[in-house]
């Protein structure tokens, strides 16, 4: 057997055996300097593709996991996960989009304070974690999405959430269009009742 199917095996069998996803670097920590790991990912990824199991990169770590196509038959009839919340839904999707983000910041951009709890909720789940703090006064703690978030939504990167075109194209905005509409209606009603109640007045 040749040394370069010798170093695919390698890798392999470290990446089959990993309880969680693997770097590049961390893999050469494992197989040596004499192995090419990028030329073994690749091959592997090759020989993977379109199979019931696939090699996939995410954040910049490898890992084996479910062909999607074929998730829907490996999911139980009972779903054990917890349901996120309205405000947890929200809270991930700012985190995504704005890491790293204070607390405060969530709040400024919801528009109303989270809990602790909403919080606790997504870095039990793995996909939160703390990103260090501000350089400001007070000094807030920042967070940031994880690895295990990027996976969980099938994402090699952050560059793979989607833009506010496809948002659009997929009518997740639609009902946000609508309510803001709705409300600048009021506001505009609200306007035109104050007008007619000081024309009233005098």
């Amino acid at each position: 057997m040749s040394e370069v199917a010798d170093a695919v095996r390698m890798v392999e069998a470290l990446l089959f055996a990993a309880e969680s996803p693997m770097s590049a670097a961390d893999i050469g920590e494992h197989v040596g300097p004499d192995v090419d790991v990028a030329d073994a990912l690749a091959a592997l990824a090759l020989h993977y593709g379109g199979r019931g199991v696939e090699l996939v990169e995410r954040g910049r770590k490898w890992h084996f996991q479910t062909a999607p196509d074929l998730a829907h038959i490996l999911r139980r009839e009972r779903d054990d996960m917890r349901r996120l919340s309205r405000a947890a839904v929200e809270t991930l999707a700012i985190i995504a989009y704005h890491e790293p983000v204070s607390r405060a910041e969530i709040e400024a951009i919801r528009g109303v304070q989270i809990s602790r709890g909403t919080l606790d909720v997504l870095m039990e789940a793995g996909w939160v974690r703390p990103a260090g703090r501000r350089e400001t006064p007070g000094r807030p703690l920042t967070f940031a999405t994880t690895g295990g978030f990027l996976a969980h939504f099938g994402l090699a990167s952050r560059r793979d959430l989607p833009g506010i075109d496809d948002l659009k194209a997929a009518g997740l905005l639609d009902p946000i269009d609508a309510a803001l509409e709705a409300m600048e209606q009021d506001a505009q009603i609200g306007e035109q009742l104050e007008l007619e109640t000081g024309r009233q007045a005098d």
